[in-house]
């Protein structure tokens, strides 16, 4: 029998976990602990949370379950005393544009009925228009999206300055790479144009007649154009001669006709190089219909209330809620009640900054991840489980203490909260804590200790223990000083969402760290100083011209001190592979080199198999039957359908003939069941493929199977493969480049951030500049330079409150300052409220 008042879990297989057996007590805060890749998440997330999800299907009818994709059930003998779970991971997943703050939590919903429930000025249900209906409130439907854009806001339009981004070059040898190589019919007209006008293409674009240029660029009218082009037969000794007459539709036209017609996402990849969003004239950028538009509640209209931030609707709803008459108070307050909830939850969870039309992908990974949170909190539920992984990642200390709250009032609800955490000060506060260990990957997997906070910190073993008892190690690192002569990479103009700087300053071949409470604009200045330097070094922004960033909305006027860099990286957390078959093997390519060393053997060479053989993703040594994928669907007909094992190969995604074939006694399945750690072992040439393993096992990747599905990757994982193939080019590049970071310690235990700072300072050690957008103190603390933004969130941050060395401002006053004091006398951060404030 089960224990009241404990889930008990028994023999959990799944991932990394070794046969774990373990008593979780029920309404309680429990933190799920370990260093990174120990087997937190496994057992919470993908145990836990996985088996309650599978439990609630099949309790559906088999109607409803063939609507629902199935999950893999976890590896478990069993587990009882689990009921409904709530999670929140810390996957980056959302990549839908229409995606928003108001969607993703709901709040577009509860408006849509605000607006078509009450009575406002404009159309309403006694107009010929007929009654509102909440779809008139969502641009995604065709009552409410603008007939124009189809509800996206914005229409891509092909730009002059995009085509055409070398004018001083002639125009089929370097002054438009549209031109450079033949992307459609309309291309021979262009010399014919030119013969009938006697133009001459080798002279400089801009040298060119100004009637000419237009009419290339926009189309001759009605005004037709003869061209003739041989092409050549099948035959090649015979040729076809093809011979037009037709209008000059134009480059831009061209562009956005193929864009059109383009039928997959990797031919339209090919032409949004030549393509600008541009807001739509209609609806002027809201992507609504004109009922939303005129519709006006409370003295706003829908699209003007997801303009503005969470702190002004909810000063709206409280004003709205205060001039209802008896009969609006009947619908009204259910939905303002609610609707007040998930806004003062929001509020508290430091996103009060952010606006409702606000997209997700550009947000940062924090901001993401607790908008995401917001909507699972936003209930009033008990007896739930609500796992929630890593939710601190991507938090200022400062705002910490409103997420410890919360969940400390949904524990005290009466609901169990499952908290994967790497922060010591946060799971010191915990009821209970579950240890993982001692390792990572293969390492990992064990339960090194369970108990009280205090239990864990006094156990010699453990790492976590050993920083929440005060022991953990301090973050090493020795500053370059910025001294007289050092140079500095200089933005002029930036503007990013808040963030407004007339001249931002950077210490080349140094670490900066931007810093500043959660929402002060960090991240949004790092997308437009990504943005803004990728397109100076590529010529498409001189200087004097707007450089645009589309994930964060950001321009830069101008950028200096580039002289040197030949490249720039952005390592973010979004994920490296949409399907399985991506890996960090194929994604670090690290697989091509090790298909060729197959390729070498002598049984490949008797089999006439080349590298692409023993690629699972091509025809060759693969397993025909599941194409490589070790897994095939089976269709159950009304039932939902089911991955399983494939039976031919039993898994192994090849055939026998190609399994037959052996490198230092591996097959190559075996290579990629290997770890990063064990591959560095196996393979000490050729010095490439060496370079790729120790560069992913130094930024603390060791754990991680080579082959192991990019869809189990976490985004600190991520974003650590791409930090690692900077590190590569760092060292290879024979120019300096600059690497921009976004949190790269996010969700990483103490003990793992240490790797991560010692592999930007191989970037560093290489010449190159590293600029990071983080909060954790301790790497703030360590950086050579810190650019402290804010003072506040939102309308209230944005700009540069102080800059200089760590200890420059350390001693300024601002929220960041007081924890880096806190820090640097070895004090508790959670404890730093008032001495923040000072």
């Amino acid at each position: 029998m089960n224990p009241r008042g404990t889930i008990e879990v028994v023999g959990a297989r799944t991932n990394n976990l070794r046969d774990v057996s373990v008593s979780i007590p029920k309404g309680r805060l429990v933190a799920f602990t370990g260093v990174s890749g120990s087997g937190k998440t496994s057992l919470a997330v993908d145990t836990l949370h996985s088996e309650a999800q599978l439990r609630y299907l099949e309790g559906l009818s088999p109607f409803v379950r063939q609507y629902i994709s199935q999950r893999n059930r976890p590896q478990v003998d069993r587990i009882l005393g689990l009921g409904a779970t709530l999670a929140v991971d810390q996957r980056r997943l959302n990549r839908n544009p229409r995606s928003t703050v108001a969607t993703i939590t709901g709040i577009d919903g509860h408006l849509g009925l605000l607006f078509s429930r009450l009575p406002g000025v404009g159309p309403g249900p006694d107009t010929a228009e007929g009654p509102l209906i909440t779809a008139h409130f969502d641009r995604r439907t065709p009552e409410g999206g603008c007939p124009d854009c189809h509800g996206a806001g914005a229409r891509r339009q092909a730009a002059e300055d995009l085509v055409i981004t070398r004018p001083d070059l002639p125009l089929f040898d370097g002054a438009s790479p549209w031109f450079a190589k033949w992307r459609s019919g309309e291309h021979v007209f262009v010399p014919a144009l030119a013969a009938a006008r006697g133009v001459d293409l080798g002279l400089p674009w801009r040298s060119l007649p100004a009637a000419f240029r237009h009419d290339v660029l926009y189309g001759t009218g009605d005004e037709a154009v003869e061209a003739t082009v041989d092409i050549p037969n099948r035959n090649e000794t015979a040729r076809m001669t093809y011979t037009s007459s037709q209008p000059l539709r134009g480059a831009l036209a061209e562009v956005e006709r193929v864009f059109a017609n383009a039928r997959t996402a990797d031919a339209k990849q090919r032409y949004l190089p030549y393509l600008r969003e541009e807001p739509c004239g209609t609806c002027r950028g809201s992507g609504f219909d004109r009922v939303a538009q005129s519709v006006r509640l409370g003295g706003l209209s829908y699209p003007e209330l997801l303009e503005v931030d969470v702190r002004e609707v909810r000063r709206w709803a409280g004003h709205l809620a205060d001039t209802l008459d008896d009969r609006q108070r009947a619908v009204g307050e259910p939905l303002l009640q609610d609707l007040g909830r998930r806004l003062r939850l929001l509020d508290r969870l430091g996103l009060a900054h952010l606006q409702l039309s606000r997209g997700a992908a550009t947000l940062s990974g924090g901001e993401l991840q607790r908008t995401r949170l917001s909507a699972q909190l936003g209930t009033e539920l008990s007896d739930v489980v609500f796992v929630l992984d890593e939710p601190g990642a991507g938090l200022h200390p400062a705002d910490k203490r409103h997420l410890l709250d919360i969940a400390l009032e949904l524990r005290d609800a009466g609901n169990t909260v499952l908290l994967v955490e790497h922060d010591p000060e946060l799971i010191a506060r915990a009821d209970w804590v579950v240890d993982m260990g001692p390792g990572a990957g293969r390492l990992g997997g064990e339960v090194l200790v369970c108990g009280p906070p205090a239990l864990v910190a006094a156990d010699p073993a453990s790492a976590t223990g050993r920083h929440l008892a005060g022991r953990g190690p301090r973050l090493r690192r020795t500053p370059r000083p910025v001294r007289a002569g050092t140079g500095w990479l200089e933005l002029r103009g930036v503007r990013a969402h808040n963030a407004a700087a007339e001249s931002l300053r950077l210490p080349i071949g140094r670490l900066t760290c931007l810093t500043g409470v959660s929402g002060s604009g960090k991240s949004s200045v790092l997308g437009a100083l990504g943005a803004g330097v990728a397109a100076a070094l590529k010529g498409t922004a001189p200087k004097g011209t707007a450089v645009e960033d589309t994930t964060h909305a950001g321009t830069v006027r101008e950028v200096t001190g580039l002289d040197g860099f030949g490249w720039v990286a952005v390592v973010d957390q979004e994920p490296i592979g949409r399907t399985p078959r991506s890996n960090p093997a194929t994604y670090s390519k690290a697989f091509d080199l090790v298909r060729k060393l197959f390729a070498a053997t002598e049984a490949a060479r008797a089999r006439g198999a080349d590298a692409s053989w023993f690629s699972f993703n091509t025809p060759g040594g693969r397993c025909e039957a599941c194409a490589g994928h070790g897994r095939r669907l089976v269709d159950m007909h009304f039932l939902p359908d089911v991955w399983v094992v494939c039976d031919t190969c039993d898994g192994r995604r090849y055939a026998p003939e190609a399994l037959a074939v052996t490198y230092q006694g591996l097959t190559v399945d075996r290579v990629l069941d290997l770890t990063v750690t064990e591959a560095l072992e196996v393979f000490t040439g050729p010095r490439q493929l060496a370079e790729t393993l120790t560069a992913l096992d130094q930024v603390g990747l060791g754990y991680l199977r080579l082959g192991q599905s990019a869809t189990e990757l976490s985004g600190g994982e991520a974003q650590r493969l791409r930090l690692a193939s900077a590190v590569q080019r760092g060292a290879t590049s024979r120019r300096a480049g600059l690497v921009v970071l976004d949190e790269p310690v996010s969700g990483l235990h103490p003990s793992d951030v240490q790797r991560v700072v010692d592999a930007l300072d191989l970037l560093l050690d290489s010449g190159n500049t590293v600029v990071v957008a983080e909060h954790d103190i301790p790497v703030a603390a360590s950086a050579d330079w810190v650019i402290d933004l804010g003072p506040g969130a939102g309308p209230d941050g944005g700009a540069v409150v102080a800059q200089g060395t760590p200890d420059t401002v350390a001693a300024a006053d601002t929220p960041t300052a007081g924890y880096l004091r806190r820090y640097a006398a070895g004090l508790p951060l959670l404890d730093a409220a008032q001495d923040a404030q000072r």
